[in-house]
């Protein structure tokens, strides 16, 4: 299959999953609620905007442009150990194997099989020569090469079982933001929804703030309660009342607005209701403790006056098809094999 053909197959996926997006009722996302409650309609809403924004036809040529994809030849039959965390999280994998020319062979979270299986149909009804390079698979044994995406123990086994083998292995990632104090009050809100969206389930939601005092919070706080309604959602509820009794009970210091609880920690990955910070003294102390654990952080949020290459508020969750997970160039990786 020629890379045109390939390329023309995922232009017209956006378009299905645009056509998708404008139903007042949506059949598939009431489906992907009922099998995952974290998947809730206006997260999988959100996640579908998202793939459809990443397939525009002008964001996947000018990703594209700079790879080689072959004509022709054999394929390497690949298997995808896909994460569930986030509604479609596995989908960029999948459109990286099957672009480079590849075969893949996926394990689908158990989280996540309604929308990644009609995702798959819809490719191969878009073009039915697809069928024969896709296989949903239990077991993913005697694979050519593999790309398996988990926690950090969870990558222990995989690099245990399929480091003999050419592997892309990505271990847990988070994100962070900075704030000077100087945000406007619509950054701050913006911020939100790098907190708040899916949960802060995904590797690219912020799960710490670094900021020059404690003051600075109080006006998060404020600014947040728009946000009062993830506190609706019975599982987010749960972790939260989970969480601010396990801080009263230990006397732990900690601010709280109801929903939220922040909390001062030098760790980068906080628990479900919980945002972490940190106080830093000065722009030098702050580069320090970011590059000291860059290989933890999906993505810094920030004024990128403020910090070269930061992502601006409100933008965590937007990634278009050249940000790979763990800064690994997936479709580099398997055009080498």
């Amino acid at each position: 299959m020629s890379p045109e053909r390939r390329i023309q197959a995922f232009v017209q996926l956006g378009h299905k999953i645009q056509d998708l997006l404008k139903e007042e009722e949506n059949e598939l996302f009431y489906r992907a609620q009922n099998q995952n409650n974290w998947f809730t309609l206006e997260n999988c809403k959100c996640a579908f905007e998202g793939l459809a924004f990443m397939l525009e036809e002008k964001s996947i040529r000018a990703w594209l442009e700079k790879y080689n994809l072959p004509t022709e030849g054999a394929s390497k039959d690949v298997g995808v150990l896909m994460a569930g965390n986030i509604p479609a999280v596995g989908f960029h994998d999948l459109a990286c194997v099957l672009l480079s020319g590849q075969t893949i062979s996926a394990k689908l979270s158990s989280a996540d099989t309604v929308l990644m299986k009609w995702l798959i149909d819809q490719l191969i009804t878009l073009e039915p020569s697809f069928e024969s390079n896709i296989q949903i698979s239990e077991m993913l044994k005697a694979k050519y090469a593999y790309i398996a995406t988990g926690s950090d123990n969870s990558s222990r086994y995989f690099h245990y079982y399929f480091g003999k083998y050419p592997s892309l292995i990505r271990q847990n990632r988070t994100s962070v933001a900075i704030l000077t104090g100087q945000e406007t009050d619509q950054e701050i809100l913006d911020l939100g929804k790098d907190v708040f969206l899916y949960f802060g389930l995904g590797c690219r939601n912020v799960s710490k703030v670094f900021v020059p005092n404690a003051d600075t919070l109080q006006r998060v706080l404020g600014l947040w309660e728009v946000y009062a309604s993830v506190a609706d959602h019975h599982k987010y509820h749960n972790n939260y009342e989970y969480n601010k009794s396990i801080y009263l009970v230990n006397n732990e210091p900690h601010l709280d607005n109801g929903f939220l609880i922040l909390k001062q920690d030098s760790q980068l990955v906080s628990p479900i209701s919980v945002l972490f910070y940190e106080v830093y003294d000065g722009m030098e102390e702050l580069e320090r403790l970011i590059s000291s654990q860059l290989d933890k952080i999906q993505c810094v949020v920030g004024n990128t006056e403020v910090f070269k290459g930061a992502i601006p508020f409100g933008k965590a969750q937007s990634p278009g098809p050249e940000d790979y997970a763990d800064g690994e160039d997936t479709l580099k990786f398997l055009l080498s094999l």
